[in-house]
């Protein structure tokens, strides 16, 4: 079939086609290089907390000492979810997948926190806020919640003395983590919660686009993230590691592999060309674990492939991305593999709302073309006459 002169041509995936434009964050994939508001991610892992990340990407700008204060403040006193929600979390099935889970959820808050309707798709600043807050705040609940009402547990309540990342922590195991062990988790929340036009950034602002409500937006998203091939890879690295079981067995799973061509989870990115900085800061995270907690054989898999694959595939820009050392971290520090994908949304929600709050007031509906390769002109069968 020829292409139509008006129509552009093809591009999977909308490869290569903006979509949107934006002040959030900055890709260079050549380099292996992330801004988060024009400031590096390896500096905001260093320097930074969550909280304060979370300004920064919803701001456009690093908080000051008392604005900080005031966010963490309204943060720590939204974290609690109506008991409503706890019993609707209940009658969820035993074998619900944590992510659906959280989706559910996020979509029932919507019905326990409305927002007006406008004609124009504006908000006011306090209301925004609030909703941002409230998101924020509320995700580690819910996902701790569903995580220990799944085995019959009662959920833990959250402390208002703890930052973000160790009182999900806490929620979600009952101990208070050691300062080591809070910091790599508010480091991990850093490095997840921005990453710009990826698969659920884009389900938000499709979502938003319509005029629906910001919770059905971060539902939307939350569903996106969900799929293997985003915020679920991570999941499939460990079932990799494990399938693997030793540094000796790792060569013949990648000759295997690359033979009947094969991705390897945790290998390849569709921006970077190089090795996405997010996994060296997760494998660093992890390095300083062990250095208190002492090693671990998934791991030293983990090193062999990289290795392995850097001469073959790492010549093809196909390198570790930011699944591939997050599952081990969260594995080190006694997390359920399917938590991980729940986790990176807890860090992602403050991403997803900074392009929701920057699209606030746009009208343009998201009316993307199709190319129809289908048939013309064909009659109507009746139906004793189809074979």
């Amino acid at each position: 079939m020829q292409q139509r002169p008006d129509i552009p041509c093809y591009s999977p995936g909308l490869a290569g086609i903006p979509v949107a434009e934006s002040a959030i964050s900055y890709v260079d994939g050549q380099r292996g290089h992330l801004e988060y508001r024009g400031i590096d991610i390896e500096e905001l892992a260093e320097k930074s907390s969550f909280e304060e990340t979370a300004w920064l990407l919803l701001y456009g700008r690093l908080p000051k000492a008392e604005e900080l204060e005031a966010f963490d403040a309204e943060l720590r006193e939204h974290r609690r979810i109506k008991f409503r929600i706890r019993d609707i979390m209940k009658h969820f099935p035993e074998s619900a997948h944590p992510m659906d889970a959280l989706q559910a959820t996020v979509a029932v808050l919507g019905m326990f926190y409305p927002l007006p309707h406008t004609l124009d798709g504006r908000l006011d600043e306090a209301t925004v806020r609030r909703v941002c807050v409230n998101l924020i705040a509320k995700l580690p609940t819910l996902v701790a919640a569903h995580a220990r009402m799944r085995h019959g547990d009662d959920p833990i309540p959250p402390r208002d003395d703890l930052p973000h990342a160790a009182n999900f922590f806490y929620m979600l195991t009952g101990k208070e983590p050691y300062a080591l062990t809070a910091r790599i988790m508010d480091v991990a929340l850093i490095v997840h919660a921005e990453h710009t036009m990826n698969a659920s950034t884009f389900s938000t602002l499709v979502t938003a686009s319509t005029r629906a409500d910001p919770y059905t937006c971060i539902s939307a998203a939350i569903g996106a993230l969900s799929g293997p091939l985003h915020g679920g890879a991570n999941e499939d690295v460990l079932r990799m590691l494990d399938e693997i079981g030793s540094v000796d067995r790792v060569e013949e799973y990648l000759q295997r592999k690359l033979a009947n061509k094969e991705k390897i989870p945790g290998l390849g990115h569709r921006v970077y060309k190089t090795k996405d900085p997010r996994a060296t800061l997760l494998q660093e995270l992890y390095v300083r674990l062990t250095e208190k907690m002492g090693g671990d054989p998934t791991y030293d898999i983990a090193r062999k492939i990289e290795e392995l694959s850097r001469d073959t595939l790492g010549a093809k820009g196909v390198c570790p991305n930011v699944d591939f050392y997050s599952g081990i971290v969260y594995r080190k520090l006694g997390i359920p593999t399917d938590l991980f994908t729940p986790i990176f949304a807890i860090a992602r929600v403050a991403g997803w709302l900074a392009h929701w709050k920057e699209q606030l007031g746009r009208s343009r509906i998201y009316r993307p073309q199709q190319i129809y390769v289908g048939e013309h002109n064909k009659p109507y069968i009746p139906m004793n006459e189809r074979g």
